[in-house]
């Protein structure tokens, strides 16, 4: 069983920016294969970037170029960092890891 919580969601202007942090807990031996994910206002939930099994990051072609997904091993934890920040990246922000999700944060993005 794997613990997730997110943190670091919040009200922003478009072009400016956020962190997602996401911490994982439970039996642990690499954090290949986490990701993020968002939902938007009456949308499905969509992968934005994860890590694959080999250690390579893999971006949604909508947020190549302005999020960038980085981790930290020894926390077990990976974080977003979203620049450029558009009305259309407003959504409910996942963590997801072997089956399990975190609870969420909300990003707004408006003027």
């Amino acid at each position: 069983q794997v613990q997730l919580v997110e943190s670091g969601g919040g009200l922003v202007q478009p072009g400016g920016s956020l962190r997602l942090s996401c911490a994982a807990s439970g039996s642990i031996s690499s954090i290949n294969g986490m990701g993020w994910y968002r939902q938007g206002p009456r949308k499905e939930r969509e992968l934005v970037a994860f890590i694959t099994v080999d250690s390579r990051t893999v971006y949604a072609d909508s947020v190549k170029g302005r999020f960038t997904l980085s981790r930290d091993n020894a926390k077990n934890t990976v974080y977003l960092q979203m620049n450029s920040l558009k009305p259309e990246d407003t959504a409910v922000y996942y963590c997801g890891f072997r089956g399990s999700w975190g609870q969420g944060t909300q990003v707004t993005v408006s003027s």
